[in-house]
């Protein structure tokens, strides 16, 4: 929901990364640069006439194309290597000007060796996969009219979230972030897109609206917890 402050090494890597090779992918294709959880991390919807698809899975680049009689697939391991070798490999220019948000992050240098640790991609991986699951339960259970949106990765922050009409003229964002300013640990949201904060107050405990950290959930059941605590937000909203 905010901008990040003093992120993990592997989350600064991959934010990174996400945006200036996988969205930027996207964004000089078709002028869209919004992204999705995929299997193992993150990644673009299939586009352009070959069918191509830039995505991050455990800590690697991997590109891929469904070109009529040419398919392909390519690995490209991100610790070692740097944002040159990597957006090549994407086939994107990194000296393209991309804003996808007043906090975009500055790319720094692009022949620098990028550090990732297998550990810290897969706990971002479990992370997204865990709010991207409990955002399907939400839009599975609320009422169809409450015109649910596609649920999105955004580069800017780097959160997978929907938004959701919860009464007339109340919609709100649903989603969890790996970690900000706001907080160094990975957390849900429920940011109400007007001032409405109904029911119990020690429930808004965020700026923005209402806020649960990972650690904060079912061990047992992480997804079952973490879409109860969302609908639990957009159910006050409905009252």
């Amino acid at each position: 929901m905010s901008g990040m402050s003093n992120p993990s090494p592997a989350l600064r890597t991959l934010h990174l990364v996400g945006v200036h090779v996988v969205a930027r992918a996207r964004q000089q294709a078709t002028g869209r640069f919004s992204l999705r959880v995929t299997p193992g991390g993150f990644g673009t919807p299939e586009f352009g006439a070959d069918s191509r698809r830039v995505r991050v899975a455990h800590g690697t680049l991997i590109v891929e194309a469904d070109a009529p009689g040419a398919p392909s697939s390519t690995a490209h391991a991100i610790h070692g290597t740097s944002m040159r070798v990597l957006g090549t490999a994407a086939g994107v220019d990194l000296g393209a000007e991309l804003d996808v948000g007043r906090d975009t992050p500055d790319m720094g240098d692009p022949d620098a060796p990028l550090g990732l640790d297998a550990a810290g991609a897969g706990d971002l991986a479990e992370w997204f996969r865990i709010v991207a699951a409990a955002l399907d339960r939400v839009v599975a259970t609320v009422p169809s009219t409450s015109g649910a949106s596609l649920a999105r990765l955004w580069p800017e922050h780097f959160d997978v979230a929907i938004n959701v009409v919860a009464k007339p003229d109340v919609r709100v964002n649903l989603g969890g972030s790996p970690g900000d300013s706001f907080s160094g640990e990975p957390y849900l949201y429920v940011g109400p897109w007007t001032p409405d904060r109904p029911g119990d107050s020690d429930f808004w405990n965020a700026p923005f609206g209402a806020a649960l950290t990972r650690s904060q959930l079912d061990a047992g059941d992480q997804v079952g917890s973490a879409a109860a605590f969302l609908l639990d937000g957009f159910r006050r909203l409905q009252r």
